[in-house]
């Protein structure tokens, strides 16, 4: 019997089918259960009263939500090398956001703004434009920043959020702890290459500038503690409520959060003159001003969002997603 030209080429085909058939039986994705997954909507977690998940919770209370106080202090987690991988993972992330973030909203120090003399007033110069378009490129490096590190680290990228999402017992202290220390290495990172790549140390980024003598402090800390609120609150809204990813499911969970940062991100920075914006993320304003230099209202951009977290802490408590 004579082969036609076609069967050695489906044969072929075929074994290779086979074999990556095979292949792919023996690897699995490899996804640990975690409550507080940015764009996860605590979708991947165990039940906390099922036995069989003991052992795993033992080593991760955080697998499930809404731990105990004691099982979310357990500081044995500080030994815990896939914490610190998973910790690596968050520094990663957050240096390279830190600098993509900050680089495309390098300016020169800031100066008074022009008054507008067009009928469209603020909204056609550079005071509104420079924040539109840092708020969609925020929302869109956000965006896909949490779908390429939610599986391996949870992406939070943000200590506001890894503290956030520990007041509201979602991941245990020594987790918070790992991420916070390596999200900030990842921003002082971010800022010598920024400070390298721009070959200078006099500039400016939007969402780290308060002109004190048109800002008050204690109005920079209040806007900056109001926009860090509705940051996280939104963010676990879309991000991290279970009921949500029921409604219209998880996938579209980082477009949504990377929209929240990207709207405050315009909408803080061109009413108040003199205030460029919220930070919302201490970690990207210590790599700016690692590039820099540090301002004596750097304290600003760790205690508003700390507050705030605290803040949304206690309403997460009073009101879990949760129920028996």
């Amino acid at each position: 019997m004579t082969l036609s030209p076609e069967q050695p080429r489906h044969t072929y085909q075929a074994d290779l089918e086979h074999q990556s058939t095979h292949e792919m039986s023996r690897l699995k994705p490899a996804i640990q259960p975690f409550a507080g997954r940015i764009g996860g909507n605590q979708e991947i977690v165990v039940d906390r009263s099922d036995p069989q998940n003991a052992a795993l919770l033992e080593r991760f209370p955080d697998a499930a939500p809404l731990m105990s106080f004691r099982e979310g202090t357990n500081f044995s987690g500080f030994w815990d090398l896939d914490l610190w991988r998973f910790g690596f993972i968050e520094m990663i992330g957050t240096m390279l956001l830190v600098f993509v973030t900050a680089w495309i909203s390098v300016r020169p120090p800031m100066s008074s703004s022009a008054v507008p003399s067009s009928a469209s007033g603020i909204f056609s110069t550079t005071a509104f434009l420079g924040p539109l378009f840092g708020g969609i490129i925020n929302w869109l490096f956000l965006t896909l920043f949490i779908f390429t590190f939610s599986n391996v680290s949870g992406s939070h990228l943000n200590p506001a959020i890894s503290i956030a999402t520990f007041l509201a017992r979602l991941i245990s202290f020594p987790r918070m702890a790992i991420y916070v220390l390596c999200q900030t290495t990842g921003g002082a990172i971010a800022g010598f290459t920024l400070r390298k790549a721009y070959g200078a140390r006099d500039f400016t980024c939007g969402g780290c500038v308060i002109e004190q003598s048109m800002v008050p402090l204690d109005e920079a800390f209040l806007l900056e503690f109001m926009f860090s609120l509705v940051l996280i609150f939104l963010s676990f809204g879309v991000g991290l409520d279970p009921r949500q990813g029921k409604v219209y499911g998880p996938a579209l969970s980082p477009f949504l959060v990377g929209m929240v940062l990207g709207t405050l991100s315009l909408g803080s920075a061109f009413v108040r003159t003199g205030f460029a914006g919220a930070s919302m993320n201490p970690a990207r304003c210590f790599g700016v001003f690692v590039a820099t230099s540090f301002p004596t209202y750097h304290w600003i951009h760790w205690v508003g969002p700390i507050v705030a977290s605290v803040a949304h802490g206690m309403v997460y408590y009073v009101a879990p997603p949760w129920g028996n």
